[in-house]
C-alpha cells in the first residue's frame, strides 16, 4: 500500500498556496455565474497527497515544540491541514448540494427562476404582495434541501471533532478564535438591549416608509433584501453611478482601485451570479477578486464599499509576509473590521450631501436610514449568535426546523423568520461572532479616526495612511490586538452604542 510523504512545514505551505488558489478560483467561477457546475471535488482529488493524518500529526508535533510567531504560523498550517482532510472527505457531497441548489428553479408568474435569481428579484420587486408570494416560493424550494444540509453538517462536525481532538464545537471555536463566545454573547445582549428603544423608533419610521401602510405587523423575511436596498430611495442612489461614486470616495482616502493591479473587479450581472457581494482572495496580495451584483439602491454602494475594505486589506498586505500571514487567519474578525470601516462612510451625512446633491436635512434623513439598517442587522446577528450557541451546544438534537431560530430572530428584528430557514442561514465556524466582533471594533476604529484625523475622517487621505499601515500586516494580528492598539478593551461597546443611538 502506497504511503503519502510528510512534507516539511515550509513545503506544505508552498503546495497549500497552489491548492487554495485553485479552490478559490473554482468557487469564484461558480459564484459569479461563469460556471453552472461546481468541480471542487476534482481539485481536492488532484491534491490528495497534500493532506494526511501523518502530515497533521507532524505539524502538530512541530507546533507544540515551537513558540511565539513560529508557533502561530504552524498552528494556522495545522488547522488548514485539518480543513483539507475534511474537504477531501466531503468535497463530493459539497458539490452535490451546491449543484442541486444551482439547478433548483421556482416558477413565478409563468417564468422559471433559479433560486439565486429569485433572491435577487426579492430586492427589487416593488409590490409588497408580490414579494410575499415569491419569498414563499423561494423559502419552500430552499427548505427542500434542509435534510441534505443537516446530513452534511453532521458529517462535517464528526470529522472536525475527530481531527481536532475536541468534541465540543463551542469549545473548539473558542480555542481557534481565542475568545469566550459566552462572554461575547453576554456583552452583545447588553448592547442590543441598550439600543433597543432607539431601534424601535427607527424601525417604526422606516418600515412605514420602506414597506408602506399595508405591511403586516411583522413582515416576513422575504422583505429583508428590499429593506436593505432602501428601495424608495433608489432614484437618488442609482445603479449606474454606484461604481463611480465608490471609486471617488476611496480616491479621497488615497486608494485608486482602478489602477490597482492586484484587485480584479467583477461588476457584471449574470443570471446565476450570487446577489451577495463578496471578495475572494485567491492569492493575496496579487490576486484579489471584488465581486458585486448591482441592483440599484443604496445597498449597491454599501456592498461595494464593504467589499472594497476586504479587497484593500488583502491586496495591501506586505508581499514579504509568509503566505500563511497573507491568506490564512484564525477567523474573519480582523478583515471584517476593514470592510465595516469602509462601509461606515455611507452612514456619514456629509458623504450623502457631497455625492448626491442633497440638502443637509435630506442627507441627515438618508444617513439615518443607514443607521436603522445597521441597528437592524446588528440585532439580527446578536440573536443569530445566541441561536447558534444553543444549536451547537445541543447539536445531537438538531433538526430540519427550529422554533428557537424563528423566535429569537423575529423578536430581535420585528421581521418574521421561518422555522425552516436556520440551516440555509448557517455560516461555518461561528462567522456571526466574527461579524459581531468587527461591529464592536470598527466603531472603536472610527472613534479613533475622528480623534486622530477629525470629523472629515471619511474623506481625508490621513485615514488612508492609517488604514494602509494596518492592511500591511495581512492576517497576522487578531481583532483583539487591534483594539489594544486603539486604546480600547476588546468588548468596549461604548462607541458602537453611540453610533447606533445617534439621531
Amino acid at each position: 500500500m502506497a504511503t503519502t510523504a510528510v512534507r516539511s512545514a515550509a513545503e506544505f505551505e508552498e503546495q497549500l498556496q497552489r491548492y487554495l488558489y485553485e479552490r478559490s478560483e473554482e468557487g469564484r467561477a461558480v459564484r459569479v455565474g461563469e460556471k453552472e457546475v461546481s468541480e471542487q471535488a476534482a481539485i481536492v482529488a488532484r491534491y490528495s497527497d497534500l493532506f494526511s493524518r501523518d502530515q497533521l500529526y507532524a505539524l502538530r508535533e512541530e507546533e507544540q515544540a515551537s513558540d511565539g510567531e513560529q508557533r502561530e504560523w504552524l498552528y494556522r498550517l495545522r488547522k488548514t491541514c485539518e480543513s483539507g482532510l475534511v474537504a477531501a472527505e466531503l468535497a463530493e457531497r459539497d458539490d452535490e448540494l451546491e449543484n442541486a441548489l444551482l439547478s433548483a428553479r421556482v416558477t413565478y408568474k409563468g417564468e422559471e427562476l433559479p433560486l439565486r435569481s429569485a433572491l435577487a428579484q426579492l430586492a427589487v420587486l416593488p409590490d409588497y404582495r408580490d414579494r410575499d408570494e415569491l419569498g414563499e416560493l423561494q423559502r419552500r424550494k430552499s427548505a427542500e434541501f434542509n435534510e441534505q444540509r443537516l446530513e452534511l453538517l453532521r458529517a462535517y462536525e464528526e470529522l472536525e471533532a475527530d481531527l481536532s481532538e475536541q468534541p465540543d464545537p463551542v469549545a473548539r471555536n473558542e480555542e481557534e478564535k481565542q475568545i469566550s463566545l459566552r462572554e461575547l454573547e453576554s456583552v452583545l445582549v447588553a448592547a442590543s438591549d441598550r439600543i433597543e428603544q432607539a431601534f424601535l423608533e427607527l424601525r417604526e419610521t422606516w418600515f412605514e416608509r420602506l414597506l408602506g401602510p399595508e405591511r403586516e405587523a411583522q413582515p416576513s423575511s422575504a422583505h429583508m433584501a428590499y429593506v436593505r436596498r432602501l428601495s424608495p430611495l433608489d432614484a437618488t442612489y442609482t445603479k449606474d453611478r454606484a461604481t463611480d461614486v465608490c471609486m471617488q470616495t476611496l480616491s479621497q482616502l488615497g486608494f485608486d482601485l482602478a489602477a490597482d493591479r492586484n484587485i480584479k473587479l467583477d461588476l457584471d450581472d449574470r443570471p446565476q451570479k450570487s446577489p451577495r457581494a463578496c471578495v475572494i482572495a485567491s492569492d493575496p496580495p496579487t490576486v484579489v477578486h471584488l465581486i458585486t451584483r448591482a441592483q440599484g439602491g443604496l445597498h449597491d454602494y454599501q456592498a461595494f464599499m464593504h467589499e472594497a475594505g476586504h479587497a484593500l486589506h488583502y491586496a495591501g498586505c506586505d508581499p514579504k509576509l509568509p503566505y500563511t500571514f497573507r491568506r490564512i487567519s484564525r477567523d474573519h474578525a480582523l478583515t471584517e473590521i476593514y470592510s465595516y470601516i469602509c462601509e461606515a462612510i455611507t452612514r456619514e451625512p456629509g458623504w450623502h450631501a457631497a455625492h448626491f446633491g442633497l440638502s443637509e436635512e435630506e442627507a441627515r434623513t438618508n444617513a439615518q436610514a443607514t443607521t436603522f439598517l445597521e441597528a437592524l442587522l446588528f440585532r439580527r446577528y446578536a440573536a443569530k449568535l445566541r441561536f447558534e450557541l444553543a444549536f451547537w451546544s445541543a447539536f445531537e438534537n438538531a433538526g430540519t426546523t427550529s422554533d428557537d431560530y424563528a423566535e429569537r430572530l423575529t423578536a430581535a428584528t420585528g421581521v418574521r423568520y421561518p422555522r425552516d430557514g436556520h440551516l440555509a442561514d448557517m455560516d461555518a465556524g461561528f462567522y456571526s461572532a466574527d461579524y459581531l466582533r468587527a461591529w464592536i471594533r470598527h466603531a472603536q476604529l472610527r472613534a479613533h479616526l475622528i480623534q486622530e484625523v477629525g470629523d472629515d475622517w471619511w474623506s481625508n487621505p490621513k485615514t488612508g495612511e492609517i488604514l494602509r499601515a494596518l492592511f500591511a500586516e495581512g492576517t497576522k494580528p487578531s481583532s483583539e490586538e487591534i483594539a489594544a492598539r486603539l486604546g480600547y478593551e476588546p468588548y468596549d461597546t461604548t462607541p458602537l452604542i453611540a453610533e447606533l443611538t445617534t439621531d
